[in-house]
């Protein structure tokens, strides 16, 4: 599948090389400067220490950010080679081509020079932390204990460890499926420093880091990727007029991801416009903002000057190879400004953030990562809200993402179900408010509120998602293949519903015993007290209960394909049977005699329901009143689709058998015999019939014998 120009000559090869290596030069010491203007500027480089003080040293000083630019330029191009090889160049169904194959490897390399920079990035940063120069950390015991006990070292380690799969994975990958778990599995390892570095200690915990890990994603992919292309594009592979519209519009994407996630994580870390231009820490955020502003220029002119030449099938190689060589000049200046931003980020990383004044180190405020709100009323329930940074991303993206899919539906011409988008609308509506929303601001607080939001996220919001049938949303407005036999996004999706995981998961045992189970798993073990002490063990919590009960609504009422269609009368039955384990469950609460989590609340000192076992009593008795609310939802989506379905069965029964009346009568014009199959069996008999009255009316009207 993948084309190579004709063969170069080997001038030609030395000196195209010789330009890639200056350009590579160039964009280096591009990036160092800017690093190095940013660390002196932002005060983040190695400061004079008096004597006596602990002093890591300038290796550590200037060693680590030097780093941790190679680290995250190595990620960078890890995730936009693997995503160059999995989507963006066409790959057949049975194996990778060329150019995707290639790239793949380059990755496997990329990512194991990625996981070492990661292990020196550990031994400088405990320098660092330290005060001791990197020879006076390198004892095993002293790094294991850095390693497998601080925040910082556990990202480290799983980033080192992700970037290690990620090589073994993207060598062995040999199919568009196998490239794409390796792409997400390289999207993970950009994820751990997001969510133990910088951000984690910041005002609004969650609100700071979910924006720092959307950030850091979205430039990946849109980095990465531009920076695959231009690989593709240097080595002069035909292929490139596929990818580049393909990631034309991922790049959109991204571009509006990283503004918005930028402002929100600026936001957190300035509290106000003002500091943007009296601190150095807002000049620098004015900084990025205006790079993003340039790379937002470069992107509108490939969109009107060389989208279009590369996608178009170029009569001649010498126009191809021009417009290649008009997409590498533009995307090389391009990249250059991106490594330079990523370096700015990085000397930002280490800039000190503006002081807010008096911090509220407060016992609750620790728990929480928010100050304690009043005491709950209505108005405060229906209309306050907390900055869940998780959640607040998922919200906008499913929004985002199934209005694109319905609008690009309405551009060709297809129509989809209003009371599906009003369905999923729905849906992120209940999640919204138990997780963002006045609900999701108590259940951090109050058991109660917890168990209210408990159950909406695991049996009422999953209803309306389930109903809105994102996956055939998906499958109906997700690219094709574009080329003969290749294994688009949408072919992905579908192998990804047909896979063994799938048949296993879905399941309607499995989601039963998951969808009950894990309710005492979670609750009556000490999952629960270390899942709520924790700032992201709480988001994970509302996660958990979405997907759980996605899975198990979907088997029950879902209008997406699935592996096993359940017939009506076994979904009402697998429903009833969960409903038993769900009171029982509640009853078990309402009759504790032992506050769950009982260390969590009691740090909390809320001046309001001081007693702990009420407020779990009341839990428990709002579980067991809420569990009727799916039944009824569940029962009414169950007979709206029994009646449909036996609607269309009726509609389809009449329509095959007036096909077969119609070859019937055929037949008797014929003189021949009945077809006597089964498709014609109703007409057969309703000939047979009418033979039969044609037959004794001819007998009534002859004359009896002897008259």
């Amino acid at each position: 599948m993948t084309t190579v120009s004709p063969r170069r000559t080997g001038r030609d090869r030395a000196s195209t090389t010789q330009r890639l290596v200056q350009w590579l030069s160039g964009v280096a010491l591009v990036s160092l400067a800017v690093l190095l203007i940013v660390l002196l500027y932002g005060r983040g480089a190695p400061q004079l220490v008096p004597a006596g003080l602990p002093d890591a040293g300038p290796i550590t000083g200037w060693g680590l950010p030097v780093v941790s630019l190679l680290t995250d330029l190595a990620g960078i191009v890890v995730v936009g080679l693997l995503l160059a090889a999995a989507v963006l160049l066409p790959s057949p169904a049975t194996g990778l081509s060329d150019a995707a194959a290639h790239a793949t490897r380059l990755a496997a390399r990329t990512a194991m020079v990625g996981a070492a920079a990661v292990l020196v990035e550990a031994v400088l940063t405990l320098s660092d932390l330290l005060g001791t120069p990197p020879s006076s950390v390198l004892a095993p015991s002293l790094l294991r204990s850095f390693l497998g006990q601080t925040a910082q070292g556990r990202g480290l380690l799983v980033q080192a460890a992700l970037l290690v799969a990620v090589a073994g994975l993207a060598r062995s990958a040999n199919t568009s499926r196998g490239a794409a778990f390796a792409t997400l599995v390289a999207v993970a390892a950009l994820v751990p420093p997001a969510l133990a570095g910088h951000s984690a200690s910041s005002g609004s915990h969650e609100l700071a880091v979910a924006s720092l890990a959307v950030h850091v994603v979205a430039a990946a992919l849109w980095v990465g990727g531009l920076a695959a292309l231009a690989w593709a594009a240097f080595t002069e592979r035909d292929d490139l007029r596929y990818a580049v519209p393909r990631f034309s519009t991922l790049a959109a994407w991204c571009f509006a991801a990283v503004a918005l996630s930028g402002v929100v994580n600026a936001g957190v870390r300035l509290e106000s416009v003002a500091r943007l231009f009296t601190t150095a820490y807002g000049v620098l955020v004015l900084g990025k903002v205006l790079a993003l502003g340039i790379l937002g220029g470069f992107g509108w002119w490939h969109r009107q000057r060389t989208v279009e030449r590369v996608a178009a099938r170029a009569a001649t190689t010498a126009d191809r190879r021009t417009a290649a060589r008009a997409f590498v000049s533009l995307a090389a200046a391009e990249l250059t400004v991106m490594a330079a931003t990523v370096a700015l980020a990085v000397g930002l990383s280490r800039t000190p953030t503006p002081s807010s004044g008096e911090l509220d180190t407060s016992q609750t405020t620790q728990l929480l990562g928010f100050p304690l709100p009043p005491a709950p009323t209505i108005s405060r329930v229906a209309f306050g809200w907390v900055p869940d940074g998780f959640a607040l991303t998922f919200l906008v993206l499913a929004a985002a993402l199934y209005a694109a899919g319905v609008l690009a539906l309405r551009r060709r011409g297809d129509s989809w179900p209003v009371g599906r988008t009003i369905s999923w609308g729905a849906g992120l509506a209940v999640f919204a408010w138990a997780s963002v929303g006045g609900l999701g601001l108590y259940s951090h607080v109050l058991f109660s509120a917890h168990m209210v939001a408990h159950m909406l996220l695991s049996m009422v919001a999953p209803i309306g998602l389930v109903l809105g049938a994102p996956i055939t949303l998906a499958l109906r407005a997700l690219p094709g293949p574009r080329t003969p036999g290749e294994l688009g996004p949408r072919q992905l999706l579908q192998a990804a519903l047909h896979s063994r995981v799938a048949n296993l998961v879905t399941h309607p045992l499995l989601a039963l015993v998951l969808f009950v189970g894990s309710l005492y798993a979670l609750y009556f073990t000490p999952l629960f007290p270390a899942l709520m002490a924790n700032h992201l063990g709480h988001v994970a919590m509302e996660f958990h209960f979405l997907a759980i009960g996605f899975l198990f609504f979907w088997v029950l009422v879902g209008v997406d394909p699935v592996p096993r269609r359940l017939p009506p009368i076994a979904r009402v039955g697998l429903l009833f049977a969960a409903m038993p384990f769900h009171a029982f469950f509640s009853i078990a609460l309402m009759s504790a005699s032992t506050v769950l989590a009982n260390d969590y609340y009691s740090g909390l000192d809320r001046p309001y329901r001081i007693d702990l076992l009420a407020d779990q009593g009341l839990g428990g008795g709002i579980g067991w009143a809420m569990g009727e609310l799916p039944i009824i939802l569940v029962l009414g989506a169950v007979f709206v689709q029994w009646t449909r379905a036996d609607r269309r069965e009726a509609e389809r029964f009449d329509r095959e058998a007036d096909r077969a009346a119609v070859r019937a009568s055929d037949r008797a014009a014929r003189g021949a015999a009945p077809a006597g199959d089964g498709d014609d069996a109703l007409a057969d008999y309703n000939a047979y019939l009418a033979g039969l009255a044609a037959r004794d009316a001819r007998t009534a009207e002859q004359p009896r014998p002897g008259r």
